[in-house]
């Protein structure tokens, strides 16, 4: 979602700042020792919702309702019938110390990695998606572009740099891959981003076939303690799953 409206409801709603928002009117409440049986209720349950989207088992389940679409065999890449790749940016690390320049973040890593997989396999043109340039910087397509072709020796036909958000990657990517008669598309993205981007994308008239990376599942030991002790992982995927409901659900909103 673009900051904005839906920005400043995304930091009021998703983790932490829920949980902060509830803590800090609960404890201004008792502060000034007005409905104090109110203000330990939003205290304690800011609390116990930051201590719950804080464990792996709340962030797993989040996601994992998310992950909709399964994963593509290998042996059936080749029966999927696409006409190209389209891989979906996730974010840069700006001025990164070690290159001396911009580079995509983990998250877009993960999704390049995928995207150089299949096309090794398909031999099909791939294209980059991705925008957010500013103060100079190099849109994030150029950034994805760099580390698919000089890294993983993965060539990229076209390259999509005005978006902002996923309905605008899909918008723009759509309009280049149409015009040269692509209308099937592998499209790489994290498991759990996968149905706002197949939505967007299909709003635009693109045949999509969901090509998910990175899935969020629980392992084969069943429930262990761990599962139920936060950390500040947990949290980010609680966090990343919020962010995708509100999308899901502005996205449907808006447009």
């Amino acid at each position: 979602m673009a900051f904005g409206f839906a920005g400043i409801v995304e930091l009021l709603l998703a983790p932490p700042g829920l949980s902060i928002w509830l803590i800090f009117a609960g404890v201004w409440l008792l502060y000034h020792r007005q409905r104090v049986r109110l203000g330990l209720g939003l205290a304690g349950g800011g609390l116990a919702l930051l201590y719950l989207f804080s464990t792996p088992i709340v962030a797993q389940g989040l996601l994992s309702m998310l992950q909709t679409e399964p994963v593509i065999p290998p042996m059936a890449l080749d029966e999927q019938g696409a006409q190209a790749i389209v891989v979906l940016g996730a974010g840069r690390r700006e001025d990164a110390a070690e290159y001396a320049i911009d580079t995509p973040n983990s998250l877009a890593l993960e999704r390049l990695r995928y995207a150089a997989w299949i096309a090794r396999r398909t031999d099909l043109p791939v294209l980059v998606s991705g925008g957010l340039a500013r103060d100079g910087r190099s849109p994030e397509a150029m950034l994805m572009m760099e580390v698919m072709e000089a890294e993983y020796g993965v060539p990229i036909r076209w390259v999509e740099s005005d978006s902002r958000t996923t309905f605008e990657n899909a918008r723009y990517s759509s309009q280049i891959l149409q015009s040269s008669q692509i209308k099937r598309v592998f499209l790489v993205s994290h498991a759990w981003h996968m149905p706002r981007a197949v939505w967007s994308f299909e709003n635009f008239g693109m045949e999509v076939v969901p090509a998910p990376t990175v899935f969020e599942q629980w392992g084969d030991g069943g429930l262990i303690v761990q599962d139920l002790l936060p950390n500040a992982r947990a949290l980010q995927k609680t966090a990343y799953a919020f962010h995708e409901y509100l999308g899901n659900l502005w996205y449907r909103v808006r447009y």
